[in-house]
């Protein structure tokens, strides 16, 4: 038709083409057209014409302005984000050759993307391994390093190399969250008709007894999905949320996890997991609408978790993950102890140099949290190289629900560097960071080199202990300046 438009988008049809894993003979018969025709527009040798768009959205059940819309845009967002690394600082990168580069050359900015990414897993593996040596070597206690192949560190290198944020999930979350309402009682009857209408799943909540330990069951040969009715609210509608992540976004969920290379299989499965719990915190959390609130309410967690019906954990959890390429809001670092001071959960996205192996330092406010249950805790720290980061900590429950029922309590800790503290809510009424006295700690006692500090429970490696025969310290170690 003389009105139709022809437009070129051969590599955004290819990626689509592969997202829904197809080939192309069989896109070719889905849009009724010869699998040459196909290659042909994935190759920009034939225009993608009005009508062939409408094909499209009808046969995959698209939205038209989603296929549309500029390519281009995304793919730029993520290399410019990735040419702010200290890596390429003294290169001369303007972002309108990013731009370029990205826009005419799809193909080979998405294989830069891949190669860095797996670079950066590969730099994660290295510091692991490099701690194993030490700790054969007698450097180390063994103790206190991973095994080579332990999953929950293959999990955490799998999150910490793309900054636990997953642009696929939120884009892909936030579509199915647009089809009912996800905050409060009214977003858990949405996904609770939803289950029923697609599903053909019911929801019952049942008594901890009968559950036997579970959380969450899906019984598909009644067609149920039970919950344990001793869960509160945020915790009953996380795991509505989560099921529906595991129904709704199995292919997007295993599109990011094949981008990992996994040498145990207990790593991809927790791997599996945590991008499930994300996916379902993007449910409930859905990105745009999170971005805009974070800024409203300057990033208070307790405000935002009434807002969108959340806990204060996952709202904190959720905080670390707005990181997506040209939409990004303050990264923070996050932190998750028990009273013995057993790390069970950390995520980077603030650039602050987590122990990867062992604790946290024991001046660390986080620590000290339990004394003040459900209060938040803030504290400005300064590590031994200068860096400065702000932090709030605050203990959360998990488990209890009934009497008798275990509760175990833990503390988390959301930080930010310096630089970023004055947009929380938390600095509203302090003075300029560069004026305020910071708590100097150390990354774990191993690695730090702090002379005078009362707190340390272990002498740092590489430097010679020195006697007391004649002088004595307030430091449980002393040590030779070199």
């Amino acid at each position: 038709m003389a009105n139709e438009r022809p437009v070129y988008m051969g590599p955004r049809l290819k990626r689509l083409r592969r997202d829904l894993g197809l080939t192309q003979a069989h896109m070719a018969a889905d849009l009724e057209i010869s699998s040459s025709y196909v290659a042909l527009l994935e190759r920009n040798q034939r225009p993608l014409t009005a009508d062939m768009l409408l094909r499209l959205a009808r046969t995959y059940k698209m939205d038209m302005t989603e296929l549309a819309g500029d390519g281009g845009a995304e793919f730029t967002a993520r290399l410019q984000s990735v040419l702010k690394d200290p890596m390429f600082a003294d290169i001369d990168l303007p972002p309108l050759d990013a731009t370029d580069v990205a826009t005419s050359y799809p193909g080979v900015t998405e294989a830069l993307l891949r190669l860095y990414t797996a670079y950066r897993e590969e730099q994660l593996a290295l510091a692991d391994h490099g701690v194993e040596a030490r700790a054969a070597d007698g450097a180390y206690d063994a103790d206190a390093s991973d095994p080579v192949g332990d999953p929950v560190a293959e999990a955490r290198r799998f999150l910490a190399a793309r900054r636990n944020s997953f642009p696929l999930l939120d884009d892909s979350a936030e579509r199915l969250a647009q089809t009912f309402g996800v905050q409060g009682a009214t977003g858990q009857e949405g996904i609770i008709g939803h289950l029923k209408a697609r599903y053909n799943l019911r929801v019952r909540r049942l008594p901890s007894d009968v559950m036997m330990g579970s959380m969450r069951r899906l019984d598909r040969h009644r067609d149920e999905l039970l919950i344990d009715d001793s869960l509160d609210a945020a915790s009953q509608m996380f795991q509505l949320a989560l099921q529906l992540s595991y129904l709704e976004l199995r292919r997007e969920i295993d599109t990011v996890l094949k981008e990992g290379s996994f040498a145990t299989e207990a790593g991809e499965r927790l791997t599996r997991k945590a991008l499930a719990s994300y996916s379902a915190a993007a449910l409930l959390m859905p990105y745009s609408a999170f971005a805009r609130a974070v800024e409203q309410r300057r990033y208070d967690v307790e405000a935002l978790a009434r807002q969108f019906g959340t806990s204060f954990e996952q709202t904190a959890h959720r905080l670390t993950t707005l990181q997506k390429p040209g939409q990004e809001r303050v990264p923070f670092f996050f932190i998750r102890i028990d009273p013995a001071g057993n790390v069970s959960k950390r995520l980077d996205g603030a650039g602050f140099p987590f122990a990867r192996h062992g604790g946290a330092c024991p001046l660390w406010s986080v620590h000290q949290a339990f004394r003040t249950p459900r209060q938040i805790v803030t504290q400005w720290l300064e590590l031994p190289d200068g860096q400065r980061f702000f932090s709030i900590a605050r203990t959360v429950t998990a488990g209890g629900g009934a009497f008798g029922a275990q509760r175990v309590e833990r503390a988390i800790a959301l930080g930010c560097s310096a630089e970023h503290a004055g947009k929380l809510v938390y600095t509203r009424d302090q003075p300029d960071a560069a004026s305020v006295a910071a708590t100097p700690i150390g990354v774990t006692c191993r690695l730090c080199h702090r002379a005078n500090c009362a707190a340390r429970s272990a002498p740092p490696i590489g430097r010679q202990i020195l006697p007391d025969d004649y002088v004595g310290s307030s430091a449980p170690f002393t040590f030779a300046d070199v």
